[in-house]
């Protein structure tokens, strides 16, 4: 997803300010989709410029509310009917599980026990925001079931990678400590 798509989809929920933008980036997207401050305010003034977006009206100082146009709303419908899903996912914590194997055991259980809190923690923040949805605490627009849906999104994905760290502590994969060779790999990936 770019940056343009999410706040023109963010917009056409109703105006909103730069800061009111990545406040509602932070409750919807969280750790899924960061946006900052500095980048939210560059695409605002390139999404202006294209016509996409205008300014609804100016605040205390300096503060503009935007909102979308016809045109900005056709672009996010089209992006969203027409444009390839990137499935691309960066996980981190994934890629260092490729390389345990170069932590001693206490280093690998500490962090493997580090990488089960944050996605517990996670996964409870996404159902907070779910019951809150389901609660009508953002309203009963259209936008709430799909906010929802999102929500559950979150809550899955992060309490499978709870899960998976879970996992992981009990299984023992080679450490610098342990007498395997650098062609040593695990190949059972089943629990």
């Amino acid at each position: 997803m770019s940056l343009r798509h999410g706040l023109l989809g963010l917009l056409a929920e109703g105006p909103a300010s730069g800061y009111d933008l990545t406040r509602r980036f932070q409750e919807t997207l969280g750790p899924v989709w960061p946006a900052q401050h500095p980048k939210i305010y560059a695409e605002l003034a390139r999404l202006t410029d294209a016509g996409l977006i205008e300014v609804d009206s100016h605040g205390p100082r300096g503060r503009k509310a935007y909102r979308i146009t016809d045109a900005g709303t056709a672009e996010v419908r089209r992006w969203l009917a027409e444009e390839p899903v990137d499935h691309t996912l960066r996980i981190e914590s994934l890629l260092r599980s490729v390389f345990f194997w170069l932590m001693s055991p206490d280093e690998l259980s500490a962090h493997l026990e580090r990488e089960h809190r944050f996605f517990t923690e996670t996964a409870e923040v996404y159902r907070r925001f779910a019951m809150a949805k389901d609660r009508g605490d953002y309203g009963t627009g259209p936008q709430t079931q799909s906010l929802r849906v999102a929500a559950e999104a979150g809550i899955r994905l992060f309490q499978a990678l709870s899960d998976w760290a879970e996992w992981a502590r009990t299984v023992s994969p080679p450490t610098p400590d342990s007498p395997a060779t650098p062609g040593d790999r695990p190949t059972d990936s089943s629990g």
